[in-house]
């Protein structure tokens, strides 16, 4: 890791027991960060704090659903309860989708992608920024997509949510920044993660790999890099911004 400052910063991570979450959850851990690890699994989350102790660093296990904004506001209050401030949230829980025409995809898939990719990020957003505005602001970051400033075909409701979630973060950050709250997005290419490998054969591989100009898939700590450097006091002339890690896809 590089050497940002993390040391001691109460960091809530969504999403955070697999691909990029988790491995953003091991590397602020690393930089002295204390983490609180939520996914909809419980146990899920244990496995990653439990990494985290026997390494030596801090981390608590939450269980959250970012689609429920009664378990979203739960799971922030446990963050205050367990740690007594909120100073940073990572916002990485997200649903990919099979691919389809707009016209055949079916009112239920654009719900669940939408409902866990847009709608997840406002209600974390929301009960974030009200646990740091007491405490006189923190560093909120979304992950949102390279397909937030592209589009594709076949992914209508994916496309549609990770624009929203820009949106999110341009108007949080204006909304708050007087809080001294920053909110930036991270829009990460196609990453090596279990959610882009469970259904990735080699051909679909070899495809991926060639429509990013580095000529491979990104890895998960390289985007965790992004968001650890966002988090710290590096990044504090940053807000309501889009950091790209894509491998160039964007850039053709």
């Amino acid at each position: 890791m590089t050497d940002y400052d993390v040391q001691d910063m109460v960091t809530l991570v969504t999403g955070g027991a697999s691909g990029i979450g988790e491995a953003t959850s091991l590397l602020l851990a690393r930089g002295g960060a204390h983490v609180a690890v939520a996914d909809l699994r419980l146990e899920a989350s244990q496995r990653v704090v439990d990494s985290i102790t026997a390494a030596g660093g801090r981390a608590f296990a939450l269980e959250v659903n970012v689609t429920d904004e009664t378990s979203v506001d739960a799971a922030v209050s446990a963050v205050l309860a367990t740690a007594g401030r909120l100073d940073a949230a990572v916002n990485s829980a997200g649903v990919g989708m099979e691919a389809a025409p707009l016209a055949d995809t079916t009112t239920e898939e654009y719900r669940r992608v939408v409902g866990v990719n847009l709608d997840g990020i406002f209600f974390c957003l929301r009960a974030q920024i009200r646990a740091m505005r007491p405490t006189g602001g923190g560093s909120i970051v979304n992950l949102a997509s390279m397909l937030a400033q592209v589009a594709t075909a076949g992914a209508s409701p994916y496309v549609a949510a990770k624009h929203g979630v820009l949106g999110l973060t341009r108007t949080a950050a204006l909304d708050h920044a007087a809080d001294g709250i920053r909110v930036n997005a991270v829009a990460p290419g196609y990453i090596g993660t279990p959610m882009v490998m469970s259904h990735t054969g080699p051909e679909r591989l070899a495809l991926l790999n060639s429509l990013h100009p580095v000529g491979r898939l990104g890895q998960a700590e390289e985007v965790a890099e992004m968001v650890a450097w966002l988090v710290s006091a590096a990044s504090t002339f940053c807000t309501g911004s889009i950091f790209t890690v894509d491998g160039g896809y964007t850039a053709r």
